[in-house]
């Protein structure tokens, strides 16, 4: 078990080596929302045994020698597994536990025990700042308000100054002028704000990608003005440039990868269908040989989620400067924020509230 200061050296000296910094660990491949523009919800993992408690903790302790890491919780929604924080306590002896939620099973009883079992952090989905849409397009009604209601409760619990709330979206095709508002409500909350674009390699289907123009000085100019917005700016100023043509140089398995609920680890989430070795059946010396070596041929352009571009953010150095406040101070509670003057479009539909 590492202290927290002792858990940041070790971040470090894994970044300075050139091993990976971050794993999203899918807990779950089960989801209770009908999200248009994923399709984990009918995934065939879902139906698959999971991992103990007892084998979180084994598997932690192993990760463990290859360095501290950002581990990602999600799935599926992580909160469907009553044992959620349990295995947030067992990981967070060794590693940086952060988690992703839609927030409708987020209670304040579980938002104080989240909290508690030592998360660093726990991400709410919300994409619009109309409540409609957002409900729409994420499969159940009262999604929208019940995530806002889950933002104010988990910001309520947190017990560490070091905890933060996000509120994070998905940029598709038609919520550029959300983004704005998206911020004001969530600074009223004191939570921070992240986003990504969509990537079309979870339906097939670019009919969610972003086509109305560039968004990456508009992105760029929201971040300058508003405190709370914490994706880095070299992850932003790349935004135009995936959406254009792709990005190449993809560090999969270099800087990050991907554990599912079974234990099957590949480079990325997107070929977690591809396993290049087991958590739980592998040695780490093999672990680690394999995600390098799979990484080598890696071509692949055609995402820029933020486990992988604020990641890579970490390799640029522009990009690690921005990211050392957020990765090494304790920032806790985003600052309330008035909004600035701007000439921002107005979202069509929905009230901020």
């Amino acid at each position: 078990m590492f202290s927290p200061i002792q858990k940041k050296w070790r971040l470090f000296r894994a970044w300075a080596s050139r091993h990976p910094v971050w794993c999203a660990w899918q807990v779950t491949y089960r989801c209770n929302f009908r999200c248009r523009f994923c399709h984990y919800w009918h995934d065939p993992l879902g139906l698959t045994g999971e991992p103990t408690v007892d084998e979180y903790d084994r598997g932690a302790r192993k990760l463990a020698q290859l360095g501290t890491l950002l581990i990602s919780l999600a799935g599926g929604e992580p909160l469907l597994r009553l044992d959620l924080c349990e295995i947030v306590r067992r990981i967070g002896r060794y590693h940086f536990p952060f988690v992703t939620t839609n927030g409708w099973l987020v209670t304040p009883q579980s938002a104080r025990e989240l909290m508690e079992a030592g998360v660093w952090g726990v991400s709410v989905s919300i994409d619009y700042a109309d409540p409609a849409r957002h409900d729409q397009r994420r499969g159940m009604v009262g999604a929208w308000e019940q995530a806002w209601r889950a933002v104010e409760m988990l910001g309520e619990a947190r017990v560490h100054k070091w905890q933060r709330v996000n509120v994070i979206s998905v940029l598709m095709d038609d919520n550029i002028d959300h983004i704005q508002p998206l911020l004001e409500m969530a600074s009223r909350r004191r939570a921070y704000y992240m986003v990504q674009p969509y990537g079309y390699l979870k339906t097939g289907s670019r009919a969610y990608s972003h086509n109305d123009g560039p968004v990456s000085s508009r992105l760029l100019t929201l971040r300058e003005r508003w405190p709370n917005f914490l994706s880095n700016p070299y992850y932003l100023g790349r935004f135009d440039e995936f959406l254009h043509a792709g990005i190449p140089g993809c560090k999969a398995g270099r800087a990050f990868f991907n554990i599912d609920s079974t234990g099957d680890i590949a480079i990325c989430v997107e070929q977690k269908h591809r396993p290049i070795a087991n958590l739980y059946r592998d040695d780490i010396r093999h672990i680690r040989d394999r995600l390098r070596s799979t990484a080598h041929g890696n071509r692949c352009t055609r995402c820029w989620y933020n486990c992988r571009g604020e990641v890579e953010s970490l390799y640029n150095p522009v990009g690690v400067l921005k990211s050392l406040p957020t990765l090494l101070l304790d920032r806790g509670a985003a600052r309330k924020q008035a909004p600035p003057a701007t000439d921002a479009r107005k979202p069509q539909g929905g009230k901020p509230s």
